[in-house]
């Protein structure tokens, strides 16, 4: 299952993994019911905060079994009864009736209770032709507890948090709270400087200027748009055209008792008080989650079989979790797009930390959305890209798409009127709303797909100035303009970005923030190409490199590999940059561009026959300057930096509870985006090594940077490395915790083998660090330290470190006191040892040789959970390592003590029974201990052959995305006429019909009177000034016949005042 993104701080499910100490398999904790949410009356806004319980647990003997394609029940009970009656006689099994609105369609999954199913029966199950995999059935339950703000005079849009929580998890979906301490609820980021502050006004849909549509006549009728939440009551008086109300749960109530569902509803179709963008829409309502917050995977499964029987046009999916390998989910997500469902997600709420995108957010097929403040910044708890599907080799994608309003948006109460909330679980169902109500304003629906709809929004957001791409995609959602660009679209294909320019920060960052140089490794962009044209596509022959000889585009070779299908309606274009040998000693500016042509099936009501086909061109410019010197270059080794998921990986520091997966990427433009901008700006170049040690140049570098390594390393990678550090190339390892015992306590159980897992490594891979280095003599131990001290007048932390074990006796050794953490995880007790040693320096004794440099704990210069940075010392390993200059600070420090040797302790073993051979790169399963595979052969590109053009490149490659054909001054907006009729509140018992005249939603609802009267009496005192001014003019001028100039009123102005504030 997935975790909900919800509006406030912690309303989001997590289905995923937490530690749990001290528990027995089966137990859990137990859900609690919360109070009942606060219930907002009238128009008064409630700012609430939202506390969270909650577990999950495996259904006992129930399992979900997924099938190749749509069967009827009576074809799939026979498919399983085939396949048990091979599992051998005696085994007890019966489907799961399935009582919820699609059990009368054909499915393509069943429900099974298995007593007593053993792995070999589960084996046979998927040996049948017609069954893809078998799952266990999973149970979630969340305890939300809504408590009003203890500042009520605080405005809507300002945000806390609080939250806790404590669970059981399951291995496919280990995700636990999101940001720790923070959340949904969090300050925006704005500067605490005195300023002018606006007046905002109280409804997103205005301000998105969703009026100006709807006095057109557009208002979303006739696009059905279904919201998987939490139900909606039967006669809440927002909601005009709720189509169909679903339970997909077992309860006997289709109303919502928590709200969450009822507030995403009414952003997205709301028709009074706190409007939504599309009132007239059909609204089909998903309960997915009961009033109690239990949910089954095979319940969200159904509902998603069902959306697609109902042709369901819009869906807003306000769930999310890091697993983007949990494929029963994925593998949904994709149909439901290839069935034309434009699915709109929030990307997550773990920001400001980059690398923390969700799924299925994340996908290409789905609009994934960000937040932002009322004053345009990004919200701080909105999370950045990019994307770490692509890791170690690749590099990831841009997320979000877009970002929109999701700090202190008002929506629809549980049962009456309004109150406000934030969170990118908020920005989804504004862009969803949107996305509705741009679809009803296309007179060829055909037209309408989620490549399409997304082209339309990406090509008409508006940049944020001084936000790079990573934080806020293509940029803010503009209504208008995407209503501008559908109505003048025809099919075809885009690229996202549309264009590469390494010069242009803050935009391009990270890929504007170092020039490229010949000798470097390749520059990789990862292009999304979004095909419009129809859901499956290809790319005709092979894309087209051109450089522009004029612009110096010689000097750069492109490498490029691509999706060989495009399905569903998107693929990849990776784009490989180097410099040409040619330019080793240049410095200048290089352009050129890629062509890439696409192509479609005609769809069978298309007027075109055979194939659909639309070229893109991708603009490239970059910066090419000499190549540094090689002190000045650090290589930073991805390829030993191992993730979730798939594996259990713990954080690095154990103090952090809620938090304790590795998912971030371990990547420098990830959650060591600080350290990498750091080194930067010291004048070093990084990069970035995503291949074995065996695939580079050290001759190169000066600096190979290992940081958190899990992964265990090839013994052909000691060997190069033994070589290259002798021949002058320098190593700094900073390390992490592992020790085997804490390693135990903190095991979890494994909802798919009913068996409980410890990690498979620690912090970081000591024994395998130790391999590596143990040629020079060196070793880290398993002790696991923490502690706050002082060294070099600067204030450190050391967070669940490990520490030296074993060091040369003439080289630097720098000790701490610290505390045993180690001793507290186990036995709860409180130790200080003295004189640990955390810090070495080490001179390799061959002639040119490099110099060593080993830390115990990265958290320092990790962005995920860092308390305080040791930037500092980094600078100083550098220096060391770099130019042989030792720093006195350290060199003479009072806490240099004699190198340990290591006889007094056996060094760190690896866990016994682990199962990294599983996710490793490096081992391969064996009988008795898993062995190395064959050392892997290294990356090779194929360079694109030039086709050169002898012609100018253009000069500005960014100006604002326009498709094929489109040309926002020829789709001009007709003019709307001024009136706008008042709709009075609902008096108590009233009923909450549709009460509009002439069926056009007015552009305010509630609008006082006592507002209108000064802009008439403004109106009218104009009037008779230019009656008087007329006049006596008339008066002084020659008696000449003039023609009077009458300058006339434009009404589109006048009926838009209340736009989106812009900064």
């Amino acid at each position: 299952m997935r975790k909900m993104l919800p509006l406030p701080a912690c309303m989001w499910v997590l289905f995923g993994l937490m530690a749990v100490i001290g528990t027995e398999p089966g137990t859990g904790a137990k859900p609690e019911s919360g109070p009942s949410p606060v219930s907002t009356q009238g128009s008064n806004c409630t700012q609430l905060t939202v506390k969270l319980e909650f577990s999950t647990k495996v259904v006992e003997h129930e399992y979900i079994v997924a099938f190749n394609g749509y069967f009827s029940a009576k074809a799939r009970s026979l498919y399983i009864s085939s396949a048990l009656r091979n599992a051998g006689g005696g085994l007890e099994w019966h489907i799961v009736p399935r009582e919820n609105p699609a059990s009368d369609f054909p499915s393509d999954f069943e429900l099974v209770h298995i007593r007593q199913a053993s792995p070999s029966s589960l084996l046979t199950l998927e040996d049948h032709p017609y069954i893809k995999r078998v799952t266990p059935q999973r149970k979630v339950f969340r305890t939300l507890k809504y408590i009003p703000s203890p500042e009520p005079a605080a405005p809507c849009n300002s945000t806390e948090t609080e939250r806790w929580q404590s669970w059981q998890s399951s291995r496919p979906f280990r995700r636990t709270s999101l940001s720790l301490g923070s959340g949904f609820w969090h300050a925006t980021g704005r500067h605490s400087s005195r300023r002018l502050l606006r007046a905002i006004p109280r409804h997103v849909a205005q301000i998105l200027q969703a009026d100006v549509l709807w006095q057109m006549g557009h208002t979303g009728a006739g696009v059905k748009v279904a919201v998987f939440d939490t139900g909606l009551s039967e006669k809440h008086p927002h909601f005009k055209n709720v189509k169909e109300r679903t339970n997909w749960t077992n309860e006997k109530t289709l109303d919502d008792g928590l709200g969450h569902g009822t507030f995403v509803a009414g952003v997205i179709a709301s028709m009074r008080e706190c409007q939504g963008f599309a009132p007239d829409a059909e609204l089909h309502i998903f309960k997915v989650f009961t009033n109690n917050q239990v949910s089954y995977t095979s319940w969200f499964l159904d509902a998603f079989n069902y959306a697609i029987l109902k042709k369901i046009d819009v869906l807003n999916l306000s769930i999310g979790g890091p697993d983007f390998m949990d494929h029963p989910f994925v593998d949904k997500v994709w149909e439901l797009t290839a069935n034309r469902v434009i699915m709109v997600s929030a990307i997550g709420n773990d920001g400001p930390l980059y690398g923390t995108l969700n799924n299925p957010a994340d996908q290409m097929d789905v609009i994934g959305v960000g937040g932002i403040d009322f004053e345009d910044n990004i919200a701080r708890f909105s999370s950045r890209g990019m994307t770490t599907w692509e890791l170690p080799g690749g590099y990831g994608r841009v997320k979000p798409d877009i970002v929109t309003y999701g700090s202190g948006v008002r929506g629809s109460g549980m049962k009456e009127g309004c109150r406000s909330l934030s969170g990118t679980s908020v920005a989804s169902p504004v862009v969803a709303g949107a996305v509705t109500l741009l679809a009803s304003t296309v007179r060829k629906r055909e037209l309408v797909n989620p490549a399409s709809m997304k082209q339309a929004l990406i090509a008409s957001a508006r940049r944020l100035p001084g936000v790079n791409m990573f934080e806020q995609g293509h940029g803010k959602l503009d209504l208008i303009r995407a209503y501008q660009i559908l109505n003048s679209y025809r099919p075809q294909a885009s690229l996202s970005p549309s264009y590469i320019d390494l010069t242009e920060c803050p935009y391009m960052w990270p890929y504007c923030s170092q020039p490229i140089y010949y000798g470097g490794m390749p520059t990789i962009v990862n292009v999304t190409i979004l095909n419009g044209m129809g859901v499956t596509g290809r790319i005709v022959d092979k894309p087209i490199w051109q450089p522009y000889l004029p612009q110096n585009g010689d000097h750069i070779d492109v490498a490029l590999s691509y999706s060989p299908v495009l399905w569903p309606w998107v693929g990849y274009l990776a784009v490989s940059i180097s410099v040409a040998k040619k330019a080793a000693s240049w410095e200048g500016i290089a352009q050129g561009h890629v062509m890439v042509t696409v192509a479609s099936p005609a769809e069978n009501d298309s007027d075109v026959e055979g194939e659909l086909t639309s070229t893109v061109k991708l603009p490239i410019k970059v910066k090419i300057v000499p190549t540094p010197p090689r002190s000045k270059r650090v290589l930073w080794d991805q390829y030993h930096n191992l993730r979730y998921p798939p594996g259990y990986f713990p954080r690095d520091n154990l103090r952090m509870k809620n938090d304790p997966l590795d998912w971030n990427g371990d990547h420098i433009h990830t959650n060591f985006r600080d350290m990498y901008q750091h080194l930067r700006s010291m004048g070093y170049f990084v990069e970035v090594l995503g291949a074995p040690i065996t695939c580079f140049d050290a001759s190169q570098y000066g600096t190979l940077l290992m940081v958190d390594s899990e992964e265990e390393y090839f013994p052909e990678e000691i060997t190069k490395l033994k070589r290259d550090i002798d021949n002058g190339l320098s190593l700094i390892i900073f390390s992490d915790w592992y020790n085997t015992s804490v390693m135990r306590r903190v095991k979890f159980y494994d909802e798919n083998t009913r068996q409980w897992w410890m990690p498979d490594t620690g912090g970081a891979n000591v024994p395998a660090l130790n391999e590596l280095i143990s040629m020079w003599g060196m070793a880290f131990s398993d002790g696991l330290y923490e502690g706050d001290f002082t060294l070099a007048d600067h204030d450190m932390y050391y967070a669940s470190g490990c520490s030296i074990a074993r060091f040369p006796e003439d080289g630097i050794v720098i000790a701490k006191n610290l505390k045993d953490q180690g001793l507290e995880v186990l036995q709860q007790e409180t130790s200080v040892v003295e004189a640990v040693p955390i810090l070495g320096l080490y001179q390799t004794p061959s002639d040119g040789g490099g110099r060593i440099a080993l830390y115990g704990d990265s958290n320092c210069i990790d962005d995920s959970h860092r308390q305080k940075d040791c930037f500092w010392l980094l600078d100083a390993l550098l220096q060391y390592t770099s130019y042989s200059m030792t720093p006195p600070s350290l060199s003479h420090s009072h806490s240099r003590v004699a190198p340990p040797t290591g006889l007094d302790r056996p060094l760190p073993q690896r866990l016994e029974g682990n199962h990294l051979y599983r996710y490793s790169k490096v081992l391969e399963a064996h009988l008795g201990d898993p062995k190395p595979r064959p050392l892997p052969a290294c990356p090779h590109l194929s360079w694109a052959k030039p086709q050169p053009l002898n012609e100018t490149a253009p000069s500005n490659l960014w100006k604002h995305q326009k498709l094929l054909s489109v040309d926002l001054d020829k789709v001009a907006l007709p003019n709307v006429r001024a009136y706008r009729p008042q709709v009075r509140p609902l008096s108590p018992g009233e009923s909450g019909a549709w009460d509009i005249p002439g069926g056009i939603m007015p552009g305010r609802y509630n609008q006082e009177v006592s507002q209108t009267i000064p802009v008439f009496a403004f109106l009218g005192a104009m009037v008779v000034l230019s009656f008087f001014v007329v006049q006596l003019t008339k008066a002084k001028s020659k008696p000449k016949r003039r023609k009077q100039r009458i300058k006339r009123p434009t009404y589109l102005q006048q009926t838009t005042t209340g736009k989106n504030p812009t900064v």
